[in-house]
C-alpha cells in the first residue's frame, strides 16, 4: 500500500513538474512575448521576466526588440545621366509593435530586405552620378522615407539607412581622373595669370614712380649691385646707363641709301673710253652734225 501511494505521489509530482515546465516561460529584457491561445492572439504582450501560460492551450512566441543591422545586397543600376553604377547599402531598424510583426507579416526581415533592394534601385535611377558621390546625406534620407513607408504598417521602424559604396566602371574612373586633372590645371593657370596681372600692375606703378623721381632708379640699381655682391662669387657688375645708349644712337649718322649711280660717276666712266668721233659725245653733239634733211654731211 505504501509503495502504491509513493508511486502515485511521484507520478503526480512528475506530472506537475512537466506542467509547470510547459506553462512557465522566461522572456529576456530585449524580448517581448506574444501569446496565442488555441491559435488566437491575445491582446496582452508579455514583458521581460517569468511568463506563465496555460499548458497545451497557449503558445508563446518571442520577438526581438533590438536594433537589427541588415546589409542590402549590391544593386546594379543606371543613373539619370546614363552611368552604370554598382551600389550597396545598410539598414538599421527595430520592431516597435511585436503583435503586428507576428500577425501581419510572415517574415518581416525578408520583407524589409526586398523593399530596401527595390528602393535602392529606384533611388539610383532618380539620381545623378554627382549626387551619389557627393550628396549622399540627402539620398540616405530619401531612401529611408521610401523604406519606412511600408515598414510602419508592419510594426517596424527604420532608424537609419546608409549608402556604403558606389562602384564605377574603369572607363568612368579614368574619365573622372582626366576631368579632375584638367580642372586643377585650369585653376593653376588662372592663379598664375592673376599673379602676372598683379605683378604687372605693381611694376607699372613702380615705373611711374621712378619716372617722376630719377634718383629712385639709381637707388634701385645700387640695391641690385648689393644683392649680387652679397653672394661669394666672382661676378663683376658694371652699371651702364641706358641714357648713354640713347645718346650714342642719336649721335650716329644714318647710312646713305643704296641707289643708282649719280652723274658724278659719268666722267670717270667716260675717261677710259677711246676718243673717236661720235662715240664719246653725247646725243646732242650727234644731232648737230646731222644734215637738216636727215642725210649725213661729208667728212
Amino acid at each position: 500500500m505504501i509503495t502504491v501511494i509513493t508511486s502515485a505521489l511521484i507520478a503526480i509530482l512528475t506530472l506537475g513538474a512537466i506542467l509547470l515546465g510547459t506553462s512557465v516561460r522566461i522572456v529576456k529584457q530585449f524580448e517581448r512575448g506574444v501569446v496565442f491561445r488555441f491559435g488566437q492572439v491575445r491582446s496582452e504582450i508579455r514583458g521581460p521576466g517569468l511568463a506563465v501560460i496555460m499548458p497545451v492551450a497557449d503558445r508563446l512566441q518571442k520577438v526581438n526588440m533590438q536594433i537589427v543591422t541588415m546589409p542590402v545586397p549590391a544593386q546594379d543600376g543606371i543613373t539619370r545621366d546614363n552611368v552604370t553604377v554598382h551600389v550597396d547599402a545598410v539598414i538599421y531598424f527595430r520592431v516597435v509593435d511585436p503583435m503586428r510583426v507576428v500577425v501581419d507579416v510572415q517574415d518581416y526581415e525578408a520583407a524589409i530586405r526586398q523593399v530596401a533592394m527595390a528602393s535602392l534601385r529606384s533611388i539610383i535611377g532618380k539620381s545623378e552620378l554627382d549626387d551619389l558621390l557627393s550628396n549622399r546625406e540627402r539620398l540616405n534620407q530619401g531612401l529611408e522615407l521610401m523604406i519606412d513607408s511600408p515598414a510602419v504598417g508592419w510594426g517596424v521602424h527604420i532608424d537609419r539607412v546608409e549608402i556604403k559604396d558606389v562602384a564605377l566602371p574603369d572607363s568612368m574612373k579614368r574619365s573622372m581622373s582626366r576631368q579632375a586633372e584638367a580642372e586643377r590645371e585650369r585653376r593653376s593657370r588662372v592663379i598664375t595669370a592673376e599673379g602676372e596681372l598683379q605683378a604687372s600692375q605693381k611694376l607699372a606703378q613702380a615705373a611711374e614712380t621712378m619716372a617722376l623721381h630719377p634718383a629712385a632708379l639709381q637707388l634701385r640699381l645700387l640695391q641690385t649691385v648689393v644683392e649680387v655682391a652679397a653672394e661669394k662669387n666672382s661676378t663683376l657688375v658694371l652699371p651702364f646707363p641706358v641714357e648713354l645708349l640713347r645718346f650714342l644712337e642719336r649721335a650716329t649718322p644714318p647710312e646713305p641709301p643704296a641707289g643708282p649711280a649719280t652723274s658724278q660717276s659719268v666722267p670717270a666712266l667716260s675717261a677710259g673710253l677711246p676718243a673717236s668721233a661720235d662715240q664719246c659725245l653725247p646725243n646732242t653733239a650727234v644731232m648737230d652734225r646731222t644734215a637738216p634733211n636727215g642725210v649725213g654731211a661729208d667728212r
